[in-house]
C-alpha cells in the first residue's frame, strides 16, 4: 500500500506507557544497568526485565535503546 495526497497512510500510535514503564526508561537512558535500575525502584531484577520485554512489545521495538530513544523523541522522559 503507498501513500497519496487522497488516501494517506495510517500509522496508529502505540499505547500510551505508565508512570512506572517510563521510568525504567529514564533510568536506562541515564546509561544504568538493570541491576541498578532495579534497585532504584526496589524491583528485582527479573521484574525490570519483564517491564522492559513488555515496553518492546508496546512499542513494537527490538531492543531497550529503541524505546528509549522512543520515549526521548516524545519529550517523555
Amino acid at each position: 500500500m503507498t501513500a497519496t495526497l487522497d488516501n494517506p497512510l495510517r500509522y496508529s500510535s502505540p499505547p500510551p506507557l505508565g508512570a512506572e514503564e517510563l521510568a525504567v526508561l529514564a533510568l536506562l537512558a541515564d546509561g544504568l544497568p538493570i541491576d541498578a535500575v532495579a534497585r532504584r525502584l526496589n524491583l528485582s531484577k527479573r521484574t525490570v526485565q519483564r517491564r522492559i520485554r513488555r515496553i518492546c512489545d508496546r512499542l513494537d521495538v527490538h531492543a531497550p535503546i529503541q524505546a528509549v530513544v522512543w520515549a526521548a523523541r516524545r519529550e517523555l522522559i
